[in-house]
């Protein structure tokens, strides 16, 4: 099945769709959504991209990232990205959101509108082997002097997500 996403302006206004794949390739302005999940004692769930993943295979990330398809709201997206990447869903917040462009593997790009949604679960993942090949949680001090120190090990979007704290813990503490 093609995967959609939606094209947008830098107000997030959509303008169109096209092939996930091929906004990648042309570096076109898209939606998407990144998913940071805590537990009680307040660490975040890390993810590492599956291998086969089609970019950043391999790579340690936030919880669930991912774009809503053309006919879904952003928390739906959310909801069902969750659900398929580790076999658990949370109610979720919105936080902030950020636009960025960057070059990645494999000749692709990343453009988008990234919303960050947060959200509280006290469990444990059930990855789906095909999405993630490992997951964990880590504390935010020990998780930004891991980035520092093995900065390429980290997906470009999470590392910029990460910078987000003060919004994500705002979010995370609103009643």
């Amino acid at each position: 099945m093609q995967e959609k996403v939606i094209l947008v302006t830098h107000q997030d206004q959509k303008i169109g769709e096209m092939d996930k794949l091929e906004a990648h390739r042309e570096g076109k302005l898209h939606r998407a959504f990144s998913i940071l999940v805590f537990n009680p004692a307040g660490q975040l769930l890390l993810q590492k991209r599956a291998e086969t993943k089609y970019h950043s295979g391999g790579l340690w990330t936030n919880t669930c990232d991912g774009h809503p398809r053309p006919d879904e709201t952003i928390q739906a997206a959310a909801h069902r990205r969750l659900y398929e990447e580790l076999g658990f869903d949370c109610p979720l917040k919105k936080a902030c959101r950020f636009t960025y462009w960057v070059k990645i593997d494999h000749g692709l790009k990343e453009h988008e509108i990234d919303h960050i949604l947060v959200g509280r679960f006290d469990g444990e993942p059930t990855p789906d082997p095909a999405e993630a090949s490992a997951c964990r949680w880590i504390d935010w001090d020990t998780l930004e002097q891991e980035v520092k120190d093995h900065f390429d090990d980290y997906a470009s979007w999470s590392k910029i997500a990460f910078t987000y704290r003060a919004q994500i813990e705002a979010a995370l503490n609103e009643k």
